[in-house]
């Protein structure tokens, strides 16, 4: 082994503590909602004592106990500020949490496995806002997340348009000429395929694009790169070596912030679900209501449900304090089964 070597393991490893701090601090921050006080002098007491006697730290004890003193004070110092939360579907560094912080850049960002978790995570009060994918310019619509929005209770209170970038991210240092593999999400594979088949590249599909960028900088291999975008390359210490890789150009999504509460602003835009009965017409007489006031649908889509059953999904513009969009709501109730407002918004396009 060379010192090289030695470094290299060092730098992985660093890499490693960063993302347990920062998975502890946000465990930490979360903990508030459920103590009746910010300091635990006897928890903080027995986390110290179980620390130094079982450390095994060249450091010596002293040190380790010291480090986690310092710990905790910056946990009881978060959790005194208390800044509002926000959940998204990926690793840090995903674009649902670039989005989040286009909304709100000093809002905390909270990873979640599976849209599912954020979704559960709001409802149940652990999270003030979870942020989800709702369309793709080249992907279309995100079906997992629009089927969850079919019957979820939480309001929709704003809305973010952001373009998606990909970049060939390393290690550091990596000759370009040794990568033999690019590992991503499918669809980020998928939208840099040109890209990869000129440079003989192979395609490793992986959970998440920032997730993929995270597993680079851990594992620091020589020969393979991620896919991801600038912000995950900033979050792992990792060097693009191309960016703006993907097929197409015009590469955007579209992203719903969900809150127990609706907007108290109301906002310029309106999202709605509803069912229509399974007969000629009855889509487009529903249509036709919004016509008839004179409201622009921005969007339409269907989502199959039940077998034989779509949902569909309208946003127009306009706001429920307003007379005619009120009107048209009303109409639209009675011409269609289950049609339910999922909130009122102000939409950013970045």
């Amino acid at each position: 082994m060379k010192l090289k070597d030695l470094r290299e393991d060092i730098d992985r490893i660093d890499s490693r503590l960063l993302a347990l701090l920062d998975e502890r601090m946000e465990k930490s921050l979360l903990a508030k909602a459920f103590k009746p006080e910010i300091a635990d002098p006897a928890r903080e007491a027995a986390i110290i004592d179980r620390i130094t006697r079982s450390s095994r730290c060249l450091a010596g004890p002293e040190f380790t106990g010291d480090l986690w003193k310092r710990i905790m004070s910056e946990s009881r110092e978060l959790q005194s500020r208390s800044p509002r939360t926000i959940g998204f579907q990926g690793e840090h560094g995903a674009n649902s949490e670039v989005a989040a912080r286009a909304w709100d850049e000093s809002i905390a960002t909270m990873p979640c496995r599976e849209f599912a978790d954020v979704f559960d995570a709001v409802r149940d009060g652990l999270f003030d806002y979870g942020i989800v994918p709702v369309e793709n310019t080249l992907g279309g619509l995100i079906g997992p997340v629009n089927s969850i929005l079919v019957y979820t209770d939480l309001r929709i209170v704003a809305a973010v348009d952001i373009p998606v970038s990909h970049c060939l991210l390393a290690v550091p240092g990596t000759d370009h000429r040794e990568i033999r593999s690019a590992w991503s999400h499918s669809q980020a594979l998928a939208q840099c395929r040109s890209f990869l088949s000129r440079n003989k590249l192979e395609a490793k599909p992986y959970y998440d694009t920032a997730g993929a960028a995270r597993m680079i900088a851990q594992e620091r291999p020589r020969d393979a790169a991620a896919i991801a975008n600038r912000f995950a390359a900033e979050i792992y210490d990792l060097e693009i070596l191309k960016d703006d890789i993907q097929d197409a150009e015009n590469n955007r999504t579209r992203f719903f912030v969900v809150s127990r509460e609706a907007a108290k602003d109301g906002g310029n835009k309106c999202s709605a679900v509803f069912f229509t009965e399974n007969k000629a017409g009855a889509l487009f007489h529903t249509l036709e209501i919004f016509a008839e006031e004179r409201i622009n649908l921005t969007r339409i889509e269907s989502v199959p449900d039940k077998p034989g059953d779509y949902a569909i999904f309208i946003d127009f513009e306009g706001s429920d304090k307003d007379e005619r969009v009120a009107r048209a709501v009303d109409r639209a109730r009675e011409a269609t089964r289950d049609f339910r407002m999922l909130g009122c918004y102000e939409e950013r396009r970045v």
